[in-house]
């Protein structure tokens, strides 16, 4: 019968004793734990700052710069 405690690490290759896996385990756990104060702040905006030219009209006036 596997616990969920055993389940929760697998070791691919090789073999680890149990003091290797609370290691690895404290490790993985401290790291999780271990949140940033604020999150990131955002930059810049959201969306381009350019048009795509298939969404544009396909007629420009013969005086507008956007030539």
């Amino acid at each position: 019968m596997t616990t969920a405690a055993e389940s929760v690490l697998r070791v691919e290759k090789g073999l680890a004793d149990p003091e290797e896996l609370a290691a690895i385990t404290a490790v993985l756990l401290a790291r999780a734990a271990a949140q940033p104060a604020a999150p990131p702040a955002r930059r810049g905006r959201d969306t381009a700052g350019w048009r795509r030219l298939e969404r544009t009209p396909g007629f420009r006036a013969p005086h507008s710069w956007q030539g």
